[in-house]
């Protein structure tokens, strides 16, 4: 049975660590120049550096005094107050952002180590607290004493809150600090630090590599980059190799979107450091997480073998970024761990893809989709995978059910390619819309990777529907399982009727219009009472000029699959000269992913949305099956196959729409004795 998506998705475990580590991220990220700037001025002013100068670098001594330099102020500092202010900020806008920076500062002097961790607790803690203190007295501060209490209010907490942060939190911080310092020097001098990509590759899939590489790498490779000069843990999540080898994989032994796709994924990742590009490719195959495990793998043992780190994060992971963070006496072992990790990864992905069975254009969008899913945002980048639209909503985040602002004016029926399925639901709902008394409700039909936030009201195909609402995440959402009849356009007809009827409006204002109505609408029924009758050969050529010919037409099918009957109706369309064969082949792509089945004992098989080059020009095939055919449980007695080029083939298909919603002209369908009786009408309807 179909299922309204207006119900609120749960939580999973996975969504909260994500929301953690996006959190976290948000304090780092929007800091990252500072990182680089510091570690820019120590790969080149520090005594082993390029070019060293003691006043900048903070060595030796100059009149006498000890050069304090930039590097220890900037990596004591700086770096932890921008990330204490940062955070207070996200909680609290910019009077967060002052008191916790303040708590902040008392970490750092009371710790006196760079006080990563201890910022990432202080900033938040004082940007909430002081919004707590500030609800308290909230609209009860006399005129004119805003200013004496806001001031000081923020003055006295922050101060409570710098001793806190000196007394309470820098010696619980250290303390773990020392203790993960020691545990990475553990898994280092033990040769054990490579296992870490069992993990960190996963994460990174699942959006979960923020609150690993943000909350503890990040912080943990500043301290060891003092101390040393370097961190190797700087490109534990970084190293552009093991995405690189993935894509490369496909590139050479993928197949359809993906192979075609790869190329330019390869070097958006490689030089943009934008590594979310190949997350979909894993998530279409995810054995192929063994290749991207065993090159991280590959990378970190080549950098622990040869002593090699970076001096500060590289972010984004582009190899420009990485090269340019890389130590001095560290450029041969972090080139070799990007070529060795892309190597490895390369040769373990093309084994898999090899071995193993492929699939095509419908699986990356579908794993772009479920990638969307988990990162609960639109991809800017992966949506050049697949040709996903965007929008105003598209960054809503996937899942999102929108709520009616105003009148429902605008619907679209939504499907892979955009040239079956949603138009025949189109036409049906339509003409449903219009015998109610809506006829400027505008119903149209798109292919789901053309879809943008710009519908009221969008209806799909119930395995669809998570696919659609990432770039339509303002609209009311519909699923279906049953094109030709389904209840929910009932549903969808009440809706519009409420929305446009101002005293409905008026009842029912504040209430979610994606809501389940509890009462279905008495619609009208579709008015498909045959016009004044004409000749066959007149008639067929109105109905689909030379979309649906008499040569297309068969009474009698021969095929008793679903799959025989696929290839019946797409054999027409190649006689026709309308497809070439490879459309037959991605007729049968679009029904594995999902089923062409309309309801009404009707399928309609056509090609996927990437299938169109095969597309000549514009036909429609019908076959019948009078014994009927077992079509994945449901039982078909007419197929259509259909090819069409920009909207040449709609016409008929809403005459298709408008027979197989009127049982009477099912029956006389069933009855016919002649091509021309059918070709008469699908004529007649439209008249």
């Amino acid at each position: 049975m179909a299922t309204e998506t207006v119900a609120k998705p749960r939580t999973s475990a996975r969504v909260h660590v994500q929301r953690f580590g996006t959190f976290l991220s948000g304090m780092i990220m929007p800091n990252i120049g500072a990182f680089i700037a510091w570690g820019l001025i120590t790969a080149l002013f520090i005594e082993k550096g390029w070019l060293p100068v003691p006043q900048l670098g903070g060595f030796g001594e100059t009149g006498g005094k000890p050069n304090i330099g930039l590097v220890g102020p900037m990596i004591t500092y700086l770096l932890p107050l921008l990330i204490g202010y940062t955070g207070g900020k996200m909680v609290y806008d910019v009077r967060g952002g002052v008191v916790g920076a303040i708590g902040t500062m008392g970490v750092i002097v009371g710790a006196g180590i760079p006080m990563f961790i201890g910022a990432m607790i202080m900033g938040p803690l004082g940007g909430w607290t002081m919004k707590k203190i500030d609800s308290i007295w909230d609209g009860k501060i006399r005129p004119g004493f805003e200013m004496l209490v806001n001031n000081f209010s923020a003055g006295i907490w922050g101060a409570l809150l710098a001793l806190l942060g000196f007394y309470g939190i820098s010696p619980l911080v250290t303390a773990f600090s020392t203790a993960a310092g020691n545990f990475v020097q553990f898994l280092v001098h033990n040769g054990l630090l490579p296992l870490t990509s069992i993990f960190i590759e996963p994460a990174k899939v699942l959006f979960l590599n923020n609150a690993i590489n943000h909350g503890v790498l990040t912080p943990l490779g500043i301290q060891q980059s003092l101390a040393q000069g370097k961190s190797i843990l700087f490109l534990l999540e970084a190293n552009p190799g093991p995405g690189l080898g993935l894509l490369l994989a496909y590139a050479f032994f993928g197949r359809g979107a993906a192979k075609a796709s790869a190329p330019g994924a390869a070097i958006i990742q490689f030089l943009g450091g934008i590594h979310e590009i190949y997350f979909p490719y894993v998530l279409m195959r995810p054995l192929l997480i063994l290749g991207t495990m065993a090159g991280g793998m590959t990378g970190i043992a080549t950098l622990a073998i040869t002593n090699s780190g970076l001096v500060a994060p590289a972010a984004p992971g582009s190899i420009f970024a990485v090269l340019a963070q890389t130590s001095r006496d560290s450029y041969v072992g972090v080139i070799l761990s990007v070529v060795l990790a892309a190597t490895v990864s390369f040769l373990v992905s093309s084994v898999i893809l090899r071995t193993t069975k492929h699939s095509d254009e419908v699986d990356l969008s579908d794993a772009t989709s479920r990638m969307e899913q988990m990162k609960g945002k639109k991809s800017s980048v992966a949506s050049t995978l697949t040709g996903a639209g965007t929008g105003a909503g598209a960054a809503a985040g996937a899942g999102g059910v929108g709520v009616l602002a105003g009148p429902v004016r605008n619907i679209v029926f939504a499907c892979d390619a955009g040239m079956g399925s949603s138009a025949m639901g189109a036409s049906v709902l339509r003409n449903k819309i219009k015998a109610a008394g809506f006829p400027d409700v505008k119903v149209t039909n798109a292919s789901i990777a053309n879809l943008t936030d710009t519908y009221d009201v969008v209806i799909t195909h119930q395995d669809l529907t998570e696919r659609a609402k990432p770039a339509t995440s303002s609209a009311v959402h519909y699923s279906v399982d049953n094109f030709m009849s389904s209840p929910r356009y009932d549903e969808i007809v009440e809706l519009v009727r409420e929305s446009n009827t101002e005293g409905a409006m008026a009842a029912e204002a504040g209430a979610g219009a994606g809501t389940a109505r509890g009462a279905h609408a008495a619609a009208a029924p579709v008015d498909a009472a045959p016009a004044a009758a004409g000749a066959a050969a007149a008639t067929a050529p109105a109905a689909g000029g030379e979309v649906l010919a008499r040569e297309s037409v068969v009474l009698n099918g021969s095929a008793t699959t679903r799959d025989a009957a696929i290839d019946e109706a797409g054999r027409l369309l190649l006689a026709r000269g309308a497809v070439d064969e490879g459309y037959i082949a991605a007729m049968h792509e679009r029904e594995a992913s999902v089923s062409t089945y309309m309801g009404s004992f009707l399928a309609i098989p056509h090609g996927t949305n990437a299938a169109k080059d095969h597309i000549r020009k514009s036909a429609v095939s019908v076959i019948r099956y009078p014994e009927g055919i077992d079509w994945n449980g449901k039982e078909v007695k007419f197929v259509v196959g259909v090819a069409g080029i920009n909207n040449e083939h709609l016409h008929i298909l809403s005459s298709i729409a408008k027979v197989f919603t009127n049982k009477e002209q099912v029956a006389r369908l069933e009855a016919a004795t002649s091509e021309d009786e059918v070709l008469e009408l699908f004529g007649k309807v439209n008249a």
